[in-house]
């Protein structure tokens, strides 16, 4: 069963009348034929799907990101990669089913791929916990990552998760802890790192796989400190606020590219990912290989340096002098 998202109804719309005229037989006999109508239709369709898509809100872009039928880490898997080994556990307590993580072949590349997985039924979704990892999930991406650094092999992640999961279970077992650490030895990894961001990109529970030499996002994911509905109760004590939140917080594509938090903007089809999954699996096993080449000609002192230069430029802070004066100046 199709699902679609409330500003893609004009569209389904359409394309139920031309399914409709499409159905009809042609009665030659009474001189009755729908080509030229369903020729109009054909056309209006196409310039509606490129008004719609062309001009996404925030808020629509997170939509898409959340579309249940868009592509996750194992579809990438299958489709992007070859010769995928999974490996299980973090030797620490137990295996968690939101990150799947082994050796792959990318390209010609041998390189260990870590991601979040999401489940497309209930069934699944309890087995992944929704994409959302508990602190094994990032303990068992740090024994992968160390793995790789220690066979010189590259690491691959793709990012996919509203966040890390905040329950007891969860804090108990010390996840702000394991987030952190991941942090640390990401930056000091040195081996190649590349980072994409394939749906959501939800705070810290991304972050924790999320340090890379490259980190690179798909046109219709966002990658974000907070998600726009939790922004919203905050700021504005009304989830309704949410589209609001999403415009505020800066989180597509093309926002973060362009305040340098990511390096690259993978196109997907028009309409999203799941409207041509292989499409997007070519574009992103393109643009992986293109930056992992990149990153894999430097040498390893520059690598480390330029990873460590990248994220201490993120964000903007004032020393307490040039905040006196700026608020000096702005009551002036």
């Amino acid at each position: 069963m199709k699902q679609h998202l409330d500003f893609e109804k004009p569209i389904v719309e359409l394309q139920r009348k031309l399914d409709d005229l499409r159905s009809h037989p042609e009665t030659h006999s009474m001189g009755i034929s729908f080509e030229e109508e369903i020729a109009s239709l054909e056309a209006k369709l196409g310039d509606l799907r490129r008004q719609v898509y062309s001009s996404l809100t925030p808020w629509q872009r997170v939509q898409l990101a959340r579309h249940p039928r868009r592509p996750y880490t194992l579809d990438y898997l299958q489709r992007a990669f070859s010769g995928f080994e999974e490996l299980h556990g973090d030797r620490l307590f137990g295996d968690d089913r939101a990150v799947v993580g082994g050796f792959a072949m990318l390209g010609g590349h041998r390189v260990m791929v870590i991601g979040t997985q999401k489940g497309r039924d209930t069934k699944e979704n309890i087995l992944r916990n929704f994409g959302s990892a508990h602190p094994e999930g990032y303990r068992k991406a740090l024994r992968l990552m160390r793995m790789a650094d220690k066979f010189g092999l590259p690491v691959v992640t793709l990012i996919d998760t509203a966040g890390a999961y905040p329950g007891v279970g969860a804090e108990e077992r010390h996840i702000a802890e394991a987030i952190a650490v991941n942090l640390r030895e990401m930056m000091l990894l040195e081996v190649p790192v590349v980072a994409c961001v394939i749906g959501e990109g939800g705070s810290g529970g991304a972050l924790g796989i999320g340090v890379a030499d490259r980190v690179l996002i798909l046109e219709n994911a966002y990658y974000s400190v907070i998600s726009p509905e939790g922004c919203a109760a905050i700021l504005w004590k009304d989830r309704k606020a949410s589209p609001e939140a999403a415009a505020a917080l800066k989180i597509t594509a093309p926002d973060l590219r362009g305040l340098g938090l990511v390096d690259d903007v993978v196109p997907e089809p028009l309409g999203g990912a799941h409207h041509d999954v292989k499409a997007t699996a070519d574009a992103v096993r393109d643009a992986l290989l293109r930056h992992l080449e990149e990153v894999q000609a430097m040498g390893r002192e520059e690598r480390l340096a330029a990873r460590y230069r990248k994220f201490r430029g993120f964000g903007q802070y004032l020393e307490p002098g040039a905040l006196a004066e700026s608020s000096r100046l702005g009551a002036a």
